[in-house]
């Protein structure tokens, strides 16, 4: 790892032979896009392959919960702690360790022979995404030109797309070839430690020639606010998360569950409907910060949270199509919020890129893992399908948003302005 270098000034934009020091960097911005692709989808490789390690190992809910537990514990815990250390010594080449930790991750996973060995594989996983997210994070931002959403998203983009292929190449690759087929991807691994090497060393070379940009949202407003406002806010940010990543947590994990058990369809078929689902994640997440840009965060969380309701609701009682359909219209709206609600926290707290950034994935990940736990545990005790019906009011924990102050200005339809000192 790289010694230290002084934190960049918060809000610049990128420069060199890819955009001018007050353009964009999509160059930089597509490739740590790549680079989260490749993160994601060997992480959505683990929960790709529940119903076959359920089946090669006996495993209940309550056990496969655990799993999602220990990969996403470890990049909750250590996110917010990785992004506040690097908000003042920023480590660029730290990307590259980081993915090698998937790396032997993935290599240990395709070798486990026991409960515990998969759940040390899932841990060094974890690792290695609470490495990359904040500093990525920090790069796109440097990178932005000021479109700090719509670097948010593209940056999002890959991760939910590397999510979405996930399921795919396990249905398609590792589910006729065995556990062992894993290790192929660990070439994959190899090519992101490649291009995060480039990214690191371009964050090096064009760090000091960011120019500091006014933010486009929020103005002075944070200062306005005072800490205990702040903080306030920060809290009420959380708890949208919880709801969000709660709900997505019971499809991205028991989906396919779900699906054979109440359609009776074959492990690939679910597979498949899964990554229906999660495609459609893609492209609210994509949308949601480029609209963010235009008419600010918080109209985009209050549609991407309360917007979802009637069809979580629906879901339970609905046949086959109907179901796919309505998972599509819920991963397109719920997708939508994270990079707003992201923006919106570093808006709230400026200078601290890496902190917000690691606290915000970090909880993304410990939500959705302590949420798969608890939903396994409880569709153990109470069945899938009863898990989908208590899930479905989730989403009614957005009228939580009202809370939020108003750091947008006049930019708000004027039936969301607030008037908070």
């Amino acid at each position: 790892m790289t010694g230290s270098v002084p934190p960049p000034e918060q809000g610049g934009a990128g420069s060199g032979p890819t955009g001018g020091s007050e353009g964009t960097a999509f160059a930089v911005l597509l490739s740590l896009s790549l680079c989260h692709l490749l993160n994601d989808m060997m992480q959505s490789l683990v929960p790709a392959l529940y119903p076959i390690l359920k089946a090669n190992y006996a495993l209940d809910f309550g056990q496969i919960g655990l799993i999602t537990l220990a990969f996403q514990f470890t990049a909750s815990l250590l996110q917010p702690l990785v992004g506040a250390y690097t908000d003042r010594h920023p480590m660029p080449y730290s990307l590259t360790i980081g993915m090698g930790s998937t790396l032997v991750g993935l290599l240990v996973l395709s070798q486990a022979s026991s409960y515990p060995v998969i759940l040390l594989a899932a841990a060094l996983i974890g690792m290695g995404s609470s490495v990359f997210h904040p500093e990525s994070s920090r790069v796109a931002r440097l990178a932005s030109g000021g479109r700090y959403g719509l670097a948010q998203s593209l940056f999002q983009m890959g991760g939910n797309f590397g999510q979405a292929i996930g399921p795919l190449l396990a249905a398609f690759i590792v589910a006729p070839r065995g556990q062992g087929s894993i290790a192929w991807f660990s070439g994959a691994a190899l090519l992101g430690m490649l291009v995060l090497f480039r990214i690191g060393a371009w964050y090096v070379r064009n760090r000091q020639r960011a120019m500091p940009r006014g933010r486009r949202s929020g103005g002075n407003a944070p200062a306005a606010l005072g800490r205990n406002r702040v903080l306030f806010a920060i809290g009420v940010l959380v708890m949208l998360l919880f709801s969000k990543n709660v709900y997505t947590a019971s499809l991205s994990s028991y989906y396919t569950f779900y699906l054979i058990h109440r359609f009776d369809l074959s492990v690939q078929t679910a597979q498949v409907l899964l990554f229906v689902y999660l495609a459609s994640v893609v492209v609210g997440g994509l949308a949601g910060g480029a609209i963010g840009d235009r008419i600010g965060r918080l109209p985009v969380i209050w549609f991407s949270i309360l917007g979802a309701l009637p069809f979580t609701l629906a879901l339970p009682y609905v046949g086959l199509v109907p179901t796919v359909v309505l998972t599509v219209l819920i991963g397109l709206i719920m997708s939508s919020s994270f990079s707003a609600i992201l923006v919106y926290a570093q808006d709230l707290m400026p200078g601290k890129v890496g902190l917000v950034a690691g606290l915000f994935f970090g909880l993304s990940f410990g939500l959705g893992g302590l949420g798969a736990a608890g939903l396994g545990e409880l569709a153990d005790m109470v069945g899938i399908d009863a898990v989908y019906r208590i899930c479905s009011f989730l989403p009614f924990l957005g009228l939580l948003t009202a809370l939020l102050p108003n750091i947008e200005g006049g930019r708000l339809p004027g039936w969301l302005l607030r008037r908070r000192a």
